[in-house]
C-alpha cells in the first residue's frame, strides 16, 4: 500500500489530470501533440543530456544490464511480429504490433517512476533503457516496416532511411552529446547548467500529462482479440523474459535486476503509434494497446514494485 500511495498513484494521477483536462475540454485537441513535442524536443533531451554528462563511466558501463534489457525487448518484439505474420498480418502491420508489445514507456513513465521508487541512482539505467528502446528496438521495427511496405527498396536505402530517422531524433542525439561532454571532462557554465536543470525538471510531469491527453483522444472501440495478447506480452511476457534472462542466463546484481524488470513491465509508449501514423498503418490497435496497457499496468507495476522495490 505504501508503494501504491507514494510512487504509483502520483504518477498515474498526472496521467489522469491530462486525460481529464482533455475530456473537460480545458485543453484543446492539439494539446497532446504540442505538449508531446515539448517533451520530445526539449525537456526529455535536456534530462538525458544532464544525466549522462554528469555520470561516471563506471555507471554507464553496464554490459549485463544492457544485454538483459535489450534482449528482453527484442525477444518479445520478434516473437510477437512472427506470430502476427503467421496469423496473416502484413509484415509492416506485424512489426507495429511487435513494437506495441515490446516498446516500454521509459521516457514518459520510467524516469518519474524509477526516481520515486529507487532514487537518483536509477536515472542512469533508465537513460540506458531509453536509448535501447528508442534506438535499437525502433531501428529494428523500422527496418521490418520499410522492408514490408509497398515502397520496397534496397537494403542500403532502408539502412539510410533508418539512420536518417534516428539521426534526427533528439532523444538519440542528447545522450550522445552528453557522452561527449562527459568524455571531454568539461563542465557547463553555471547559467547553462541551471537552464538545463530547469528544463529537465519539466520532463516528467509534462510527459505524464501529455500521455493522459493522448489517451483521452484514443479510439474507444477495442479490438480485443488482437489487443489483449499484445498487452499481455507487454505487461507479463516482457518482464518475465527480462527476469529469466537477468536471473539465470546473464545474472545481474539484485538492484540492476529489479530496475530492469520494472522498466520491462512499463506499459506501451507512444513510439509505435508514431510509426503507425508515419507509415499510414492501423493506428487504432496501437492506441488501444497504449490505453489498455497503461490502465492495467497500475495493478501490475504496483505488484512488481512491492516485490522488487
Amino acid at each position: 500500500m505504501t508503494a501504491l500511495a507514494t510512487i504509483v498513484l502520483p504518477i498515474f494521477a498526472l496521467i489522469g489530470a491530462g486525460w481529464g483536462a482533455r475530456r473537460l475540454n480545458w485543453l484543446g485537441p492539439t494539446a497532446a501533440r504540442e505538449l508531446n513535442r515539448f517533451v520530445v524536443w526539449l525537456a526529455l533531451p535536456a534530462l538525458m543530456f544532464d544525466i549522462i554528462a554528469k555520470a561516471q563511466w563506471s555507471e554507464l558501463y553496464r554490459p549485463g544490464f544492457i544485454a538483459v534489457f535489450g534482449l528482453g525487448c527484442l525477444l518479445v518484439f520478434c516473437a510477437t511480429t512472427a506470430l502476427r505474420m503467421a496469423s496473416g498480418a502484413a509484415a509492416a502491420d506485424a512489426s507495429v504490433d511487435g513494437l506495441t508489445a515490446g516498446y516500454a514507456n521509459v521516457g514518459f513513465i520510467g524516469f518519474p517512476l524509477l526516481g520515486a521508487a529507487f532514487g537518483p541512482t536509477s536515472m542512469v539505467p533508465a537513460s540506458i533503457a531509453s536509448i535501447i528502446t528508442v534506438c535499437l528496438l525502433f531501428a529494428v521495427a523500422l527496418v521490418v516496416v520499410e522492408a514490408g511496405s509497398a515502397a520496397k527498396g534496397s537494403a542500403l536505402s532502408i539502412a539510410a532511411k533508418v539512420t536518417l530517422a534516428l539521426g534526427k531524433n533528439p532523444i538519440v542525439i542528447a545522450p550522445i552529446a552528453g557522452g561527449l561532454m562527459l568524455a571531454s571532462g568539461w563542465t557547463l557554465p553555471a547559467g547553462i547548467d541551471r537552464f538545463l536543470t530547469l528544463l529537465a525538471s519539466a520532463a516528467s510531469p509534462a510527459a505524464l500529462v501529455s500521455l493522459g491527453l493522448f489517451l483521452a483522444g484514443s479510439p474507444g472501440k477495442i479490438a480485443w482479440p488482437v489487443v489483449t495478447p499484445l498487452v499481455a506480452a507487454k505487461l507479463i511476457g516482457q518482464p518475465a523474459a527480462t527476469w529469466l534472462l537477468g536471473r539465470y542466463l546473464l545474472p545481474l546484481p539484485p538492484g540492476d535486476l529489479a530496475i530492469a524488470v520494472i522498466l520491462a513491465a512499463l506499459p506501451t509508449g507512444t513510439g509505435p503509434y508514431m510509426v503507425a501514423d508515419l507509415y499510414q498503418r492501423d493506428g487504432a490497435i496501437v492506441a488501444n494497446g497504449v490505453l489498455l496497457s497503461t490502465i492495467v499496468s497500475i495493478a501490475t507495476v504496483t505488484v512488481l514494485l512491492g516485490v522488487f522495490a
